[in-house]
């Protein structure tokens, strides 16, 4: 992605961001990221089919994001970061453009990366949390399982909090008491207010709470102390979280960094999978 397109990409992740936008205009929104270098040109009725929505739900963001309607904001794209729409790509199929959305999506990942602070700064957190409960409900309880099923490898006390119910704020406050001082949530789209209402509790009881979101401007932002951002794909019948994922691979890894014994733990792990012939490869 050239420079310009990643600028283009900031320039509207801004726009959207302190907005409280609905799931479908949330949709319209990773659309508009996906497809900065076009979006100032795109037609009402042209961003609807692209993002799957009506053209009355495109209407409706552009006014929730305060501009008259969507000619307004159009013209506002055309005024902040004007651009030739991209020209000369050859058509593919739905199966396609769904993948390539994907390689978007890890190259806006990437971009955020080019500053480690944050990662770095989110697995000291986790490192020093013991236990350290790690949220994720529906659509984002695979995220959590499986950042809690290698986590368990390297640090002491990882608890998975992937079902809901009157029992959550039960085990949150467990947690609390055991000595943990962060909590690690997935938070994916469509997003639960099961999540929402858990994170509340989570820093009410005293937890930092760090998020790995779909976007920044998620409806957990308001309730996390910090957020890390990595947009799902759209493109299918089911969003496709390979961004999350990734990053909750790179928050391991940062973790690990900020736990002194973790490879001498991964040493011993390994040395007893050996002795049990654990695994056939």
């Amino acid at each position: 992605m050239s420079d310009a397109n990643t600028g283009a990409s900031t320039r509207l992740q801004k726009l959207f961001e302190g907005h409280r936008l609905t799931p479908t205009q949330r949709r319209i929104a990773h659309c508009m990221v996906r497809r900065s270098a076009d979006a100032p040109f795109l037609s009402s009725v042209e961003l609807a089919e692209l993002a799957g929505v009506s053209q009355p739900s495109v209407t409706r963001f552009a006014v929730a994001l305060g501009f008259d309607g969507y000619p307004a904001l159009r013209r506002h794209l055309r005024e902040v970061a004007p651009a030739e729409p991209a020209t000369g790509a050859r058509t593919r199929n739905a199966y396609q453009q769904a993948v390539l959305a994907e390689i978007e999506n890890l190259r806006h990942l990437e971009a955020f990366l080019a500053d480690p602070a944050p990662v770095v700064r989110a697995g000291r957190m986790l490192a020093a949390s013991v236990p350290l409960p790690v949220l994720g409900l529906r659509a984002a309880s695979a995220q959590a399982r499986g950042f809690a099923y290698f986590a368990a490898k390297v640090h002491p006390d990882v608890r998975v909090l992937d079902e809901g119910g009157s029992m959550l704020e039960d085990r949150i406050d467990a947690a609390v008491r055991a000595g943990g001082s962060t909590l690690l949530c997935f938070a994916l789209p469509r997003h639960p207010r099961e999540v929402v209402d858990a994170l509340g509790h989570a820093r009410r009881a005293g937890l930092a709470v760090v998020t790995v979101a779909d976007s920044a401007f998620a409806p957990i932002a308001a309730h996390t102390d910090l957020l890390l951002p990595a947009a799902v794909g759209t493109g299918l019948a089911f969003d496709t979280p390979c961004g999350p994922m990734l990053l909750g691979r790179v928050l391991l890894e940062a973790m690990c960094d900020a736990l002194p014994d973790a490879q001498a733990r991964l040493e011993q792990f390994d040395a007893r999978a050996a002795e049990r012939g654990l695994f056939a490869d």
